[in-house]
C-alpha cells in the first residue's frame, strides 16, 4: 500500500502546543517563585572524628556545626545548640551570636559532657531577623555499656519450654518442590512446605549450590509484612529464605492482611503472633538441620527490622544457631520502645477496650522481647544500626545485643535511617562467609 503524502498542519499546531506547555511548566518549576523559598540559611551537623556517631565511655560528645549563608545580604543570626536524651528530656544548651557574610560559611566545634551510655539528640537551630531553621541529629555514648535491666516474668523460661515441646509434637511434613524456572546454573531452586506450631502451614524458599555438600547453611527472615524470594546471594552457602505465618506464600491459614502482626492476640500471650513466628523460625533450622547435604555446624541467621528481631529470637530459642546478624532489630525493650517512638496503632488498640492497659500491655509484650531472649544467645553475633533510625531505635538494637553472651560487633552508619543499604547486605554475606570458611 502506497503511503498517504497528504500533509495536515494542525498536528504540526498540536505538537508546539504541547512542546510549549512543557516549556512552561519546566519555566514554572524552577522559578523562585515556584512553592516555599529555600531558607537562606542551611545548617549541617557532623560528629568530629572517625566516629560514626558513636562516642566512647569518658570522651565528650564533639560535634561540628556548619552553618553556610547562602543569602546575597549579610545576616545576624543567633545560633542555638541544645542536648537532649533520645526521650528529649533536656541536658545542655547553649547560645552564640554570628554575623554571617553573604555566601559565607561557618563552622563552630561545639562540646558536652555526659556521664550515662545511652542516645542523645543534638538540636542545631539558626534564627535571624526574618526565619529561623534547625537540624537534628542523634550520637551515641558508650552503647556497649547499655544494659537495661530485663522484664521477664517469673514463669518467661517455662513459657518458652512448652513451647518448644509444642513444636516438637508437630510433624513437619517437609516437602520440596523443584523450581527449574527459577534455578541457575550453581543454584538449585526450591519451594519448600512445612507444619509449625499448632499445625500451621508455612513455606519458604530453599537455594542450594548444585555442586556436592555438605554446605554451611543460612536463615534469612523477613521484615514487617514482607514477601520473602529467591535471591541467589550464596554461590557455597544453602540459603532458606522462611516466610513466617502471614508472610509472603505462609498465607494458607494465616492471612497477611490487616497487616497488625504485633497486636493480633496481644490479650494473651499463648494467642500472640509472634509465639507462632517465632517457632516457624525454629521450625526452619528444623529443615535446614533435616538435610543431608546441612553442615549442622554451621547454621546463620539474618535479617532486617522485624527479621532482626526474629533472628535475636532464633538464635535464643535454638542453640543449633551458630551466627546471628540481626540489622535495625525490631522487637527489642519495649519499655523504652515506646518512649522513643511513636506507633499510633499500638495506641489505639490499648485504649480500644477498657480491661487494656499499658501495664498489661507490656507484660505480654515482656515474653517476646529479644532483650529478655537475648541472655540465651551464646554465638557470636554482629549486628547494623541506623543511627537516626526512628522505627527501631538505636537504644533498643543494643538493649538486645549487650544481654547476649557470646563474641558481639556492630557496625552503626552516622547518618542512616530504618534502611543501611547494599553495603551492610555485603558486609554481612561477607562476616557469614568468613566465620564459615573451613
Amino acid at each position: 500500500m502506497q503511503k498517504s503524502t497528504h500533509y495536515c498542519p494542525c498536528m504540526d499546531k498540536k505538537l508546539i502546543d504541547l512542546i510549549l506547555l512543557i516549556l512552561l511548566a519546566l519555566i514554572i518549576t524552577h522559578h523562585s517563585s515556584y512553592g516555599e523559598e529555600p531558607e537562606p540559611i542551611q545548617i549541617r551537623i557532623d560528629p568530629t572524628g572517625d566516629t560514626n556517631g558513636i562516642f566512647k565511655s569518658n570522651e565528650l560528645l564533639s560535634i561540628n556545626v556548619h552553618l553556610e549563608n547562602r543569602a546575597k545580604e549579610q545576616l545576624e543570626t543567633v545560633l542555638t545548640c541544645s542536648l537532649t536524651t533520645d526521650e528529649d528530656d533536656p541536658i545542655h544548651s547553649m547560645q552564640q551570636n554570628h554575623d554571617l557574610q553573604p555566601s559565607s560559611k561557618l563552622t563552630r566545634t561545639i562540646k558536652f559532657k555526659v556521664k550515662d551510655p545511652g542516645f542523645y539528640k543534638v538540636i542545631v537551630k539558626c534564627a535571624w531577623e526574618e526565619g529561623s531553621t534547625d537540624q537534628i541529629m542523634q550520637i551515641g555514648y558508650g552503647p556497649e555499656k547499655i544494659r537495661p535491666q530485663l522484664t521477664k516474668e517469673p514463669d518467661f523460661d517455662r513459657f518458652w519450654q512448652k513451647n518448644a515441646t509444642a513444636l516438637r509434637d508437630v510433624d513437619p511434613q517437609f516437602e520440596l518442590i523443584d523450581c527449574p524456572e527459577k534455578s541457575t546454573p550453581s543454584l538449585r531452586v526450591y519451594e519448600v512446605k512445612m507444619r509449625s506450631l499448632g499445625g500451621t502451614r508455612i513455606r519458604g524458599w530453599y537455594e542450594v549450590p548444585n555442586k556436592e555438600g555438605p554446605f554451611p547453611a543460612a536463615l534469612r527472615l523477613p521484615g514487617y509484612g514482607q514477601n520473602m524470594r529467591p535471591v541467589g546471594i550464596f554461590k557455597d552457602i544453602a540459603l532458606l529464605s522462611l516466610n513466617p505465618r502471614g508472610h509472603g506464600n505462609s498465607q494458607e491459614d494465616i492471612k497477611a492482611e490487616p497487616k497488625n502482626y504485633w497486636i493480633r492476640g496481644l490479650d494473651d500471650k499463648s494467642l500472640y503472633y509472634y509465639r507462632g513466628a517465632y517457632m516457624d523460625c525454629v521450625r526452619g533450622i528444623d529443615f535446614l538441620c533435616s538435610r543431608e547435604e546441612i553442615n549442622k555446624k554451621k547454621i546463620a541467621v539474618f535479617g532486617g527490622s522485624q527479621g532482626g528481631g526474629l533472628s535475636f529470637a532464633t538464635a535464643a530459642l535454638d542453640q543449633r544457631v551458630s551466627l546471628c546478624a540481626p540489622v535495625v532489630p525490631f522487637l527489642a525493650h519495649w519499655k523504652k520502645y515506646f518512649k522513643t517512638s511513636d506507633w499510633p496503632e499500638m495506641n489505639e488498640w490499648v485504649e480500644s477496650k477498657k480491661e487494656r492497659t499499658w501495664e498489661r500491655t507490656l507484660k505480654t509484650l515482656s515474653y517476646f522481647d529479644s532483650m529478655n531472649l537475648a541472655t540465651r544467645i551464646q554465638c557470636p553475633v554482629f549486628m547494623g544500626v541506623g543511627l537516626q533510625d526512628p522505627v527501631c531505635p538505636p537504644a533498643t538494637n543494643f538493649a538486645a545485643l549487650n544481654h547476649t553472651k557470646g563474641q558481639k560487633k556492630y557496625q552503626v552508619y552516622a547518618r542512616a535511617g530504618h534502611s543501611l543499604g547494599a553495603t551492610h547486605q555485603e558486609r554481612v554475606r561477607d562476616w557469614i562467609r568468613e566465620n564459615f570458611k573451613p
